[in-house]
């Protein structure tokens, strides 16, 4: 298809931005010289999130496992790049440069061709040999331990995350991957965060990400934590870095090399066009808010939110997931906090803990549940319900990167129904934010405003139940597909259509500002709950009570003498190999 003559698209140029999230991938199609998305597909991954057994067959998964499978990406590739680029009616070869972003930490252990071991036939009933999605938290004992010795060795690094690391990460996960199976851990010739892998697979050059390196692989200043180190948690772990991470580094907005003629031919894209180097996609969606400057927090609400906040100066914040010279964007320290649980929290209680009767009235409505739950909840004053909850579901990443703890709902009589429950989880997370941004501001990192991007913006009382909570205006992205705007944005800077990612950022990025203020009414009632919330997260997440642990460990047991009654034998310490 060519562009008709005298309509002034012939001369556009347009870059593609490929966006991989936790449930499916989305791409769109972006004209350089104003951002405006003209085209856009998602193709959900057929295998989803991997957590109870694997596709291949093999064991029963453990609790707080989650992986993936990585032909699910490449099928994004195939499907969805296509599909985007037929709906927007773009000639092919007007498309100067595809960017990508992805979760992270999402680590895939690989051939030295990037092949994942889960691909081999030989290592598909291996749990191991599969791709550790961001959200998989069963490395927190390697985390703790590596916390832990890092504290006692005065390592420097440390102070750069918040002073504690999390299970997230690609050092506890690779630890965990030597102690659990040593035998994959040898045959693991690269431990490839998957923003990099998807690169490696579009123009086949392995270029790591300064962006994930340095949040999720902790490079500081040009060096990661020492080989004695390393062997001080264990003698096999001395050659982690050398052996199965270290690799070359580029800077984001950067080439990694030209598309494939066997990547061209997935996505229909012209062969040899820039792909830009990976990105994750929280840190990706900051310019494409428009604005890429110090001070402002850009909070991505989805599955997880993060939030993210650019400063001249690194000063170390207790709790924090990272701060890296440049990380989100050039010339300034990019900072990283987050909440592992949001989206998720929401889609557990529908899927888990609703009634029929109340499924039957949102269909009778033609509501979602959610939708119908939201306006139910909606209509309560604040603190109607009599509930505070905290947002653990699944872990703390920010401030207490403890993904041992877990969630709770206070306050529950025989008189509590589903709407109160659901709009007292909404709450906890606004809570969470909340308590994120004063941790940022205790320790001398401003936050001047904040503006909303993610999935969750559709629902307006809750950005605006934000609002009433932060007691802070909130901006919201123009994009409704912000990672993928930021990763095309960056495939334009890869291209030369821009001289950095400021001056994209202006060009092709936007927000509406000030859309929420904050209600005094609520968020003087809210104030009233938060200051309980903070007696909570300080009672279960300092200390003071270790419930939350002793009920995990409890788990753990229950769950290894259960496969023991199944399968006779010992309880296996890890996964069945």
């Amino acid at each position: 298809m060519s562009a008709a003559p005298g309509s002034g698209r012939e001369n556009e140029s347009y870059v593609v931005g490929v966006d991989f999230g936790t449930l499916s991938g989305r791409a769109v199609v972006v004209r350089v010289q104003d951002g405006a998305e003209l085209g856009a597909a998602e193709h959900v991954y057929p295998h989803g999130v991997i957590d109870e057994a694997l596709p291949a067959g093999g064991p029963r998964l453990p609790p707080e496992w989650a992986l993936q499978m990585p032909s699910d990406y490449i099928e994004v590739l195939r499907r969805a790049v296509p599909e985007a680029l037929a709906t927007s009616g773009v000639p092919a070869e007007r498309v100067i440069g595809v960017g990508t972003d992805f979760t992270s930490c999402t680590m895939i252990p690989v051939t030295a061709d990037g092949t994942p071991l889960c691909e081999l036939p030989q290592y598909a009933s291996r749990p191991h040999a599969y791709v550790k999605l961001w959200k998989h938290h069963s490395a927190q004992p390697q985390a703790d331990r590596i916390n832990a010795l890092a504290a006692e060795l005065g390592e420097p690094w440390l102070d750069r995350y918040g002073g504690r690391i999390s299970s997230e990460g690609q050092f506890a996960k690779g630890l965990q991957l030597l102690e659990e199976d040593p035998e994959l851990y040898d045959l693991t010739d690269h431990w490839v965060e998957a923003t990099d892998w998807i690169v490696w697979q579009l123009c086949g050059s392995y270029v790591r990400s300064a962006c994930a390196a340095g949040y999720k692989g902790l490079l500081q200043d040009g060096a990661h934590p020492s080989e004695a180190f390393l062997a001080a948690l264990a003698p096999g772990f001395r050659g982690f870095v050398r052996d199965k991470v270290e690799h070359p580094t580029g800077a984001l907005g950067t080439r990694a090399g030209g598309l494939s003629a066997r990547a061209a031919a997935w996505t229909g894209l012209p062969e040899g066009i820039a792909v830009c180097v990976g990105n994750i996609d929280a840190h990706v969606t900051v310019p494409a808010t428009g604005s890429a400057g110090a001070g402002r927090m850009v909070l991505i609400m989805g599955t997880s939110s993060c939030h993210m906040v650019s400063s001249a100066e690194p000063s170390p914040v207790p709790g924090m997931s990272g701060v890296v010279d440049g990380g989100i964007v050039p010339g300034l320290w990019g900072y990283e906090a987050g909440q592992s649980g949001v989206g998720d929290i929401f889609g557990w209680f529908v899927r888990t803990a609703v009634p029929e009767s109340c499924a039957r009235e949102a269909r009778r409505l033609g509501l979602t549940l959610h939708d119908h739950l939201t306006r139910l909840s909606a209509g309560q004053a604040v603190g109607e319900h009599g509930l505070v909850a905290l947002d653990w579901l699944s872990g703390n990443r920010s401030v207490l990167v403890d993904h041992e703890l877990s969630g709770t709902v206070v306050g529950l009589t025989l008189a509590t129904r589903p709407e109160d429950v659901y709009r007292a989880l909404l709450e906890s997370t606004a809570f969470g934010t909340r308590r994120i941004i004063e941790a940022f501001e205790e320790a001398g990192v401003p936050v001047s405003g904040v503006t909303l991007a993610g999935g969750l913006l559709e629902n307006t009382f809750l950005t605006q139940l934000y609002a009433d909570v932060i007691r802070r205006p909130l901006s919201l992205i123009r994009s409704s597909r912000g990672p993928a705007l930021g990763s095309a944005m960056h495939a334009a800077v890869a291209a030369g259509a821009y001289r950095d990612i400021h001056a994209a950022a202006a060009a092709m990025g936007g927000v509406r500002h000030d859309v929420h203020e904050p209600d005094p009414d609520r968020a003087a009632a809210y104030d009233l709950l938060y200051a309980e919330y903070c007696l909570l997260h300080d009672y279960f997440g300092r200390g003071a009570n270790d419930v939350m642990h002793r009920l995990r460990q409890l788990r753990r047991t229950a769950v290894s003498t259960s496969a023991q009654t199944v399968t006779g034998g010992t309880p296996p310490a890890s996964p069945p190999l």
